[in-house]
């Protein structure tokens, strides 16, 4: 190793002095002023993994839906999938090492790692549109070169065509063409065919508003636009000439304060959509003819997909394995609807999109979106191979032609995690072909009321929880009192959780109306409050 390139290019890339940072599932974030040593250092960890994988390995830089001065990185696994734990761990040690220790922790990766030094790297890199970007991903490239990495960057990309790219590249462009322009030309060959059912006269149910917030889903939409079919018209807004970066827009938003963002003018029942800032979330919504506000969620979005892929499965007489995955933020009501009126099986896991998208991978087709709109399918090799063969040989037309349904389906859906471009053109398709209109999706079962709060504490590591975080095992009593507050109202649920990334508990009820929500919401906040340690002022009644 070429410690001396190593330590030339670090002296370029200092840490501030007493910052410390931890990766987690959405990477390393903060503001981007103290970024540049992080950005230099993953490029040196991904030169590492590409080697100990034999793979070509991706760095997004990014901060998502954070707001325009924040930024941050993540690093893409072989097969698109996010970086896996073990070294999630190095990333943060690196990170947060002094000068002194950078050599060190990088020969002790390599020995437990069984690195080749001489084995050939490959990164690729990708950047939203963030003022700060462009130089923090010029350290990543510093970073790759010092330790004789080979990189192609793809400058300005959405989270997901990064995925997606790696994936191309690892599986030798099995998957779809290593390039922007191959993943606009597999995703609208797909979306073309599978709408091609679709009355032409049907343009107005094809015409949708999209929220870009201000960010790189607006630049790549309009590059694809000439790929789509004419019948899609979509119109987009927030698109970054104007305004800053997810500010009071986008689809997280829209998601906490349920209502529209600012520059998208709703008339009464027409289809919206908002995008995040780096295209990996979408939520839908639309205003009523009394002018309320209704927000389509990820868990409406899951239930839609889901039940389309189960009537194809049903038409082609194949049982293949199908199971929707959710976190305990998922309402009680698409649990219900999916398990009692669909039988679809449901499965809960720890909130965030890796334990999500692991369990997904254990079924024939795996089906997963988190309520702020993050989520896809996954196919198993195997699910894949036989609706791909039915398509081709299926000897009843009407099996084979819901077979090749499925198979543009899976054509357009991007596999290696949640993409908004993606996953809107799967809502499109299905909605135009069910013949669906925004309130009738929307009507498919009614949301539970439902409230969160969240609790200041000394030390949110005093709360354990288990059964995918929906019971507290600590402190003592906790869970007792929970369950008891439960039992005052109908149809209700409520459980607490530590926050990942701060000294907060989150607290998430439902009852049967809103004021019972916020009662019970309420009430347990104050458990929370006196029995974990609570700070500040006792939790006030919702508003």
């Amino acid at each position: 190793m070429d410690f001396e390139a190593v330590a030339k290019y670090s002296a370029l890339h200092l840490k501030p002095a007493g910052l410390s940072l931890q990766y987690g599932t959405a990477g390393f974030r903060t503001k981007a002023g103290h970024l540049d040593h992080i950005m230099y250092r993953m490029g040196l960890l991904a030169v590492l993994r590409s080697r100990q994988t034999k793979s070509t390995i991706g760095v997004m830089v990014t901060a998502s839906h954070n707001p325009e001065e924040d930024n941050g990185v993540k690093l893409v696994d072989p097969l698109g999938e996010m970086l896996t734990s073990a070294w999630e761990e190095y990333a943060t040690r690196l990170a947060n090492a002094e000068e002194q220790e950078i050599q060190s922790i990088l020969t002790e990766i390599c020995q437990k790692e069984a690195v080749k030094l001489h084995q050939y790297a490959s990164v690729f890199i990708g950047r939203d549109t963030r003022p700060s970007s462009e130089k923090l991903s010029q350290s990543v490239i510093d970073g790759v070169s010092a330790l004789g990495g080979q990189y192609h960057d793809y400058g300005l990309v959405t989270t997901p065509q990064l995925h997606y790219m790696v994936c191309c590249q690892n599986t030798q462009e099995h998957y779809g063409k290593a390039t922007v322009e191959g993943y606009y030309q597999k995703l609208s060959k797909a979306f073309g065919e599978l709408t091609k059912q679709t009355s032409s006269s049907g343009d107005d149910q094809m015409c949708l508003k999209i929220d870009c917030a201000n960010g790189i889903g607006a630049l790549k939409l309009k590059e694809m636009e000439r790929y789509l079919p004419k019948k899609l018209l979509i119109h987009l807004y927030n698109d970054g000439t104007k305004e800053k970066l997810n500010h009071l827009c986008g689809a997280d938003f829209v998601k906490v304060h349920q209502k529209p963002p600012l520059g998208l003018e709703i008339k009464p029942n027409e289809r919206c959509c908002s995008f995040d800032g780096d295209a990996d979330r979408i939520v839908y919504y639309y205003n009523d003819t009394a002018g309320h506000f209704h927000l389509v969620d990820g868990d409406k979005i899951a239930t839609l997909i889901s039940t389309f892929i189960k009537e194809l499965l049903i038409k082609i007489g194949q049982t293949l394995k199908m199971a929707v995955v959710q976190t305990a933020y998922a309402n009680g009501s698409s649990t219900r609807y999916l398990e009692e009126t669909m039988k679809v099986p449901v499965h809960c896991t720890k909130t965030g999109v890796k334990h999500l998208h692991h369990k997904a991978q254990e079924f024939d087709i795996g089906v997963y979106f988190e309520a702020n709109g993050h989520g896809t399918v996954l196919f198993s090799k195997a699910a894949e191979e036989k609706i791909r063969h039915m398509a081709k040989e299926g000897k009843e037309n009407q099996k084979r032609e819901a077979a090749k349904m499925l198979e543009n389906t899976i054509d357009l859906i991007n596999q290696t995690v949640g993409d908004a471009i993606s996953d809107m053109l799967v809502i499109e398709a299905i909605l135009a072909l069910k013949g669906l209109t925004v309130q009738q999706w929307d009507a498919i079962y009614t949301d539970l009321p439902n409230r969160q709060l969240k609790v200041k504490v000394a030390d949110r590591r005093v709360i354990d929880t288990t059964d995918a975080e929906r019971r507290a095992v600590t402190p003592p009593g906790l869970q007792e009192k929970i369950d008891e507050l439960v039992k005052k109202y109908r149809v209700s649920r409520a459980f607490v959780r530590p926050s990942g990334t701060e000294d907060v508990v989150r607290v998430y009820s439902e009852a049967d109306t809103q004021e019972n929500a916020d009662s019970l919401a309420h009430e347990v906040s104050l458990a929370v409050y006196h029995l974990a340690g609570g700070i500040g002022e006792p939790p006030q009644p919702v508003c």
